[in-house]
Formats: structure tokens, C-alpha cells, sequence
């Protein structure tokens, strides 16, 4: 056995960058030499030939598991395989050598990486099925440019980094490896050690396309989808109307893992949760889900907002392709999904992004700018091309390989802020000295103009909390560029509103009527999202005052103020029937509520106003048109209530809202109304069917001759308590 040079000794220790230099097979002096390195086995021999016609005994170079063979006379690279026998079990098996295989990412994959700007880089990175001449096995590549070796390992290996170390591509920094005999459900990891040394460390692979079921970490190679979308009449109505403003758009807020579960308490499918789902939303007659991040977590308890699977849905309800069928039978249904897309942090789990190569490559490496303290989380640099890519590609992923609906972008005031949640000395200035991140402001205007552009009728949305301009103006006149934003502002004043006594809300009515004032800043949408029903802000009946009654029908009055305001609308599961407790992320819904009268009818009231504002293009046309909106009375504060209009497209379509915000009935209340004649009450929240004292104005009303809040008509109505009463006029 002769000594070993330094080449064969890296192989062994597994410090070798560049093991297709060593391994494999070579030309060397006029013969042909094939290298491997099998720690597991005990003899290997080479099988020369497509046919495997000539068979050679490999020499061991080392005991550890080096083996060569020299072939004198070959003048030329051959086909072969390896003959192993196992020193466990004393098997021998057949394999193909990966290190016979050539380079497999292209020059333009690698330049668009370099450049920040390869959309499907989850097709070049990752795990990948495929077959290079003539044999099958998986292609893996991977992103990590400071590492000094990266290893593919999974269960056909031993998990051992030493047997397939990968090959570099430079200047990238990508490591890429077929490895043959590996195929679709395959458990992998990437082991890496760092460019300053240390022991190797396993990662997931960030671009895996499925990975484990939590609390287990590993990444799982995944087949191409099979799956046939039958979505395509949704699919074209979505792009004929693009972003479509003037539609309607009513957003049911879910978290799966809550939303329902079996009697055991295990999780349900993506199959049953469709079908359960769907028969709930269209009762309800909601336009859309929006679902709490699916992308895959390890921590159930931070609901999916602390992400490691970028482009992988989370496997706790099934496959990738189960996930495909949940969207598709959704679509068939008429009813659209949007993801919740969190962008903004990571988790510092080992497995996960966190210092991936032994650096900080996704995050910044000053903590003033790379941590959220308040949450435990990581922040990514937007500065760098890289990183910006894989986001963007994660998003591109979720519109085009799921046929998702839209993105709501999670903590987006995080992302804008330099100083956000920091104190003075604890965050680093941008390049003019101010607080704005300018690297995440440009990184969102990219995605924005993206998704806009590859997906017409794709929505993304922004939820953000501060004054920051232009957040749903289009990028080219200095905008984020987002479709929507959320209107916490509205959230946090009605809110604030609904929870004084009634006694006291004379004094509180500018909370009801503000929101007016900015309406048309921006496209906004109105939520009641999980964030209000969580950490001791109780559910939204138990914030309402009075008894339960009283909360019932302050409820009831709440989602009529928000259904009938200007804006597109969102609530969140369990909010829908008065839940008492707050939302718990661990146990399912609690549907039995539902067989008592009060939930029962907070429910239909919740569905026939969803019906409604769908129907009457007057709460939905002008949203963003300041011509859709009239104060008919915004004073009345010692009565506790409001009035106005809200207008269609065509003027003469129009809906009269009256708002009551005490429990004391108000009898022959004056509204001035634009025409004269008959007015049908269209929905009245007080209705028996709701649970409420059927108080209200028999149908119908019809105007006087009285001059009022200046026009020449007026209407004598009943106002029932703590109600929306809604009018249209007669044809």
C-alpha cells in the first residue's frame, strides 16, 4: 500500500474543495485511473462497459475505504459502474459512481444567480429527479459560497459527509452533486464546514421543495408535481381582470392547524380541509382565504411566520401535490387563496438559514441591523443579490407552482424601518443618515413590479401600520407598489370605539369617523385578523360591552360598519360566530357553539351581509373613488349614530347606511335622502333571524317632503339598538 500524497489524504479527512479532482475517473499518464471512496464497504470492484463486459478488482489505497483502479492501455474516459460488497451485511450491490458525471448547472443559471435575477432558481438549486445518460438519481445544488465542503447526506449514505462531497461552481459559490440511485421521498441534508474550520454542521436544504413532518428536519426530494390543474376558467377570469379594484373582496383569514380538526386532535388532510372549508366559505359567501403561512415551519407555536422551507408547502397536511388540490378544488369553487409571505425574518433554528455556511449569508452580520430581539428572528439582507433572488423566487414560486392568488407580505413596517422596535444606539443609519431601509424598499418595489408584471390579477398585500407613503401606488410614481394595505389605523379606532360603554361613546365618535379622512390615501383593506384575538386582547365578542346580548349585537353592528365602509374586507376564523376565548393555535375551532342560538345567528348575519356586499356593486365599485362615499350625518354624537351613502359606478345606484351605536331604539329618526319614493330595508342587524329584537322599519320606508342634511327629501326611519340598517331604493 503506498503512502498517500496530500490530494488522496484531503479525500479521506473529508477537506478536499474540489473531490472531482481526485475522484472518479482520470486520465493520469496514458491509463485510465478510477478513484472511490466507500467507507462502508469492503472490496469494490469496477465493471468497465455498458455491459459491464470486463470486471477489475479495485486496490485499496487506504483501509478507511479509499479503493483505485488502474487501467492500462485505456486512453479514453469509459462508461462503468461499481461492483461494492458492504462490510454490515456482506451485500454486494451495483451502483453508478457520481463522480463520473459532468458539470450540471449551466453558465446562465450561474450568471443569473450572480446577477440576482434567476425567478425559478428552486429549478437550478435543490433537489431535482432526473436522468443523465441513461441513469436516474437526483440532482442537489446548493447555495453556500464561504463553506470549504459541502456534502449531500441522506439515509443511502449513512448520513456520512465524507462519501459525497460536492463539486464548487465559482465564482457562485454553488455546490452541485447527481448522485444516482436516489430518488423522489429520499431523506437529505447538506453538510457543510466552514471556511475557518470547525466541525461539519447539517443544514435543510433552503430550497427543498418538501421536507419532514415537525418536530423532524430533514429535506425530501419530491418528484416532479403530476398533478393536472383543472382551475383554468378561474385561472383566465383571474387575468382578464387583473387587480381589479373596483370587485369585490371579502378575505376569510385561516390557520389550518386550528381551523378544524379530528376527534383525536390530529391535524386533517389538505383533502379534508377543502372540503370542509369550501362548504363553510360559501355559506359564508366570502370571496377568499387567506391562509396563516403554510410554508414550512418547525414551531407550531409561532402559527408559521418563523419560516425554513421557503418553497416548500408544510408537509403536517400532506404533499405538495395534496397542497395543489387543495388550491385547485378551491379555485372550482369560486373562491381564491392568498398565502401569508413572510419575508421580513427567520428562525435561528440549526437546520434553518441562520449563518447557513458558517457566515452570515442571508442575514447581516451586525446584529444592529440582522435581529429581531423581540422576536428571536434573524433578518435578511436585502442588500445582497443573492438574497433578494431567493425571495423573490419564493414568491414567484407560491403564484406559479401552487396557483396561488395573491401574497399578503407579513411585518412590512419591520422591513421599511431601520430603528424599528430598536432604541437610540441600537440601529445603523442608512447611507443619507435616516431611518429607512432603502435595501428592503428597493427589494419590495422588485417584487412588486414582478408579480405584477409575470401574473396579472395576482394581489399582494401589505400588512403595515405606519404613515409610510405610497404603500399601494404604483412603483414608477415612487409607490411600494402594493396592490393593498392593510388599514390598521381603521382596525385599532373602531376597535377602540366598540369597547367604551355606550354611555361613553358620544365622547369617542371621532374614532368612528376619522378614518374618513385618509380613506382614499391608499387601497385599503379592513381587518379583524388573528393579531386581535391573541395575548390578552381577548376575542372580539369579549371585547364588546354589556351583557351577552349586548356583545352579540355590537358585534353584529361592528361587521355592518365594516362591510358597508369604504375598503376591502377581512376576518379572521372563529370571529365569524362570537368565539368566547381567544384564538388558540393548538386546539380546534369550537364549531359547538354554533348550536346555540346567539352563534347560530351572528353567523347568518355574518353570511347574508357577505352576500350582500357582494351583490350591490354600490359597497364595492368605488372603494378608491372618493365619489362613492357620502356623509349624510357624521355629527350626531350625542345619539351615538352615523349615516351615508355609498355609490356604484352608475350614480343613480346607491344604498342609504344608518348606523346605531346605543341600545336605546331611536324612533322617527330623520335621514335626508337624494330621491324621493320608496326604500327597502335590505338587511337590518336586529332581525329575529340574528338574535336580535326584530325592531326596524317593516321592509320598508318611504320618503316625505322634508328638507334634511340638505337634500329636499327625508325618510322618518326606526333605528333598532346597537344595529346597521341598511336601504336601497325601490325600482
Amino acid at each position: 500500500m503506498s503512502p498517500l500524497n496530500p490530494s488522496l489524504r484531503a479525500i479521506l479527512t473529508a477537506t478536499h474543495g474540489d473531490p472531482f479532482a481526485v475522484l472518479g475517473p482520470h486520465l493520469e499518464e496514458g491509463r485510465l485511473v478510477i478513484r472511490t471512496f466507500q467507507p462502508r464497504a469492503t472490496a469494490v470492484r469496477v465493471a468497465i462497459g455498458g455491459q459491464a463486459t470486463a470486471v477489475q478488482e479495485m486496490t485499496v489505497r487506504h483501509p478507511d475505504g479509499l479503493f483505485e483502479a488502474v487501467l492500462p492501455g485505456v486512453t479514453a474516459i469509459v462508461p462503468y459502474r461499481l461492483e461494492v460488497t458492504w462490510r454490515d451485511s456482506g451485500e454486494q450491490v451495483t451502483i453508478d459512481d457520481p463522480y463520473r458525471f459532468g458539470l450540471l448547472l449551466g453558465d446562465l443559471d450561474l450568471y443569473l444567480m450572480g446577477e440576482g435575477r434567476h425567478q425559478e432558481l428552486h429549478r437550478a438549486l435543490g433537489a431535482h429527479p432526473t436522468v443523465i445518460d441513461g441513469v436516474a438519481g437526483t440532482r442537489f445544488a446548493v447555495w453556500a459560497p464561504n463553506a470549504s465542503r459541502v456534502s449531500v447526506v441522506g439515509d443511502w449514505n449513512g448520513w456520512d459527509g465524507r462519501i459525497q462531497p460536492m463539486r464548487q461552481r465559482l465564482p457562485q459559490g454553488v455546490w452541485e452533486l447527481f448522485v444516482p440511485g436516489v430518488g423522489a421521498g429520499a431523506r437529505y441534508k447538506f453538510e457543510l464546514v466552514a471556511a475557518a474550520g470547525g466541525p461539519p454542521f447539517l443544514k435543510a436544504d433552503p430550497c427543498a421543495s418538501a421536507a419532514e413532518v415537525p418536530p423532524a428536519t430533514a429535506s425530501i426530494v419530491c418528484a416532479d408535481s403530476v398533478f393536472e390543474w383543472q382551475d383554468g376558467e378561474w385561472i383566465a377570469d383571474r387575468v382578464r381582470h387583473r387587480e381589479a379594484l373596483d370587485r369585490p373582496l371579502s378575505i376569510y383569514e385561516v390557520h389550518l392547524g386550528s381551523w378544524a380538526r379530528g376527534a383525536d386532535g390530529a391535524f386533517l388532510s389538505y383533502q379534508d380541509l377543502a372540503t370542509r372549508l369550501i362548504a363553510h366559505v360559501q355559506q359564508l359567501g366570502f370571496t377568499h382565504v387567506e391562509l396563516l403561512p403554510v410554508l414550512e415551519f418547525p414551531y407550531d407555536g409561532s402559527w408559521g411566520y418563523q419560516v425554513t422551507g421557503f418553497f416548500a408547502p408544510t408537509s403536517r397536511f400532506g404533499t405538495p401535490d395534496d397542497f395543489r388540490a387543495f388550491v385547485d378544488a378551491l379555485h372550482r369553487a369560486g373562491i381564491g387563496v392568498i398565502l401569508d409571505w413572510v419575508p421580513g425574518h427567520f428562525p435561528k433554528d440549526a437546520h434553518g438559514l441562520a449563518s447557513f455556511d458558517g457566515t452570515s449569508l442571508y442575514e447581516h452580520a451586525d446584529p444592529r441591523q440582522g435581529e429581531h430581539r423581540d422576536w428571536g428572528t434573524l433578518i435578511f439582507n436585502y442588500g445582497r443579490n443573492e438574497v433578494r433572488n431567493f425571495l423573490t423566487a419564493s414568491a414567484l414560486a407560491w403564484i406559479e407552482d401552487f396557483h396561488l392568488d395573491g401574497l399578503r407580505v407579513d411585518a412590512v413596517a419591520s422591513m421599511l424601518y431601520l430603528d424599528y422596535s430598536r432604541n437610540a444606539g441600537e440601529w445603523v443609519p442608512n447611507a443619507f443618515g435616516g431611518r429607512e431601509n432603502l435595501d428592503a424598499v428597493s427589494f419590495l418595489q422588485q417584487l412588486n413590479t414582478l408579480v405584477h408584471e409575470r401574473h396579472p390579477g395576482v394581489v399582494t398585500i401589505a400588512e403595515e401600520s405606519t404613515a409610510w407613503p405610497g404603500v399601494s401606488r404604483p412603483v414608477h410614481l415612487g409607490g411600494l407598489g402594493f396592490t393593498y394595505k392593510w388599514n390598521m389605523g381603521w382596525m385599532h379606532d373602531i376597535l377602540t370605539y366598540m369597547s367604551k360603554d355606550a354611555i361613553h361613546r358620544r365622547w369617542e365618535h371621532t374614532h368612528l369617523t376619522f378614518s374618513m379622512l385618509y380613506a382614499y390615501n391608499e387601497n385599503f383593506i379592513l381587518p379583524f385578523s388573528h393579531d386581535e384575538v391573541v395575548h390578552g386582547k381577548r376575542s372580539l365578542i369579549d371585547k364588546m360591552p354589556g351583557d351577552s346580548w349586548q356583545k352579540a349585537a355590537n358585534l353584529r353592528a361592528l361587521y355592518g360598519y365594516m362591510f358597508t365602509h369604504p375598503g376591502k374586507k377581512l376576518l379572521f376564523q372563529g370571529c365569524e360566530f362570537g368565539q368566547w376565548r381567544e384564538w388558540n393555535h393548538a386546539e380546534s375551532l369550537p364549531w359547538f357553539l354554533l348550536e346555540h342560538a346567539p352563534h347560530d345567528g351572528l353567523l347568518r348575519f355574518v353570511g347574508d351581509i357577505a352576500h350582500l356586499y357582494r351583490r350591490e356593486p354600490a359597497l364595492f365599485e368605488r372603494d378608491y373613488d372618493h365619489t362613492g362615499f357620502q356623509w349624510i350625518d357624521c355629527n350626531d354624537n350625542e345619539n351615538s349614530v352615523i349615516t351615508y351613502i355609498r355609490r356604484a359606478a352608475n350614480p343613480a345606484d346607491f344604498l342609504v347606511v344608518l348606523m346605531n351605536f346605543t341600545p336605546v331604539p331611536r324612533e322617527r329618526y330623520v335621514v335626508g335622502v337624494p330621491v324621493p319614493g320608496r326604500y327597502d330595508e335590505i338587511i337590518n342587524s336586529d332581525a329575529s333571524a340574528y338574535g336580535g329584537t326584530n325592531l326596524g322599519n317593516g321592509g320598508q320606508v318611504s320618503t316625505i317632503a322634508a328638507p334634511a342634511h340638505g337634500h329636499a327629501q327625508s325618510l322618518s326611519v326606526t333605528l333598532p339598538p346597537l344595529s346597521c340598517v341598511v336601504l336601497k331604493p325601490a325600482p
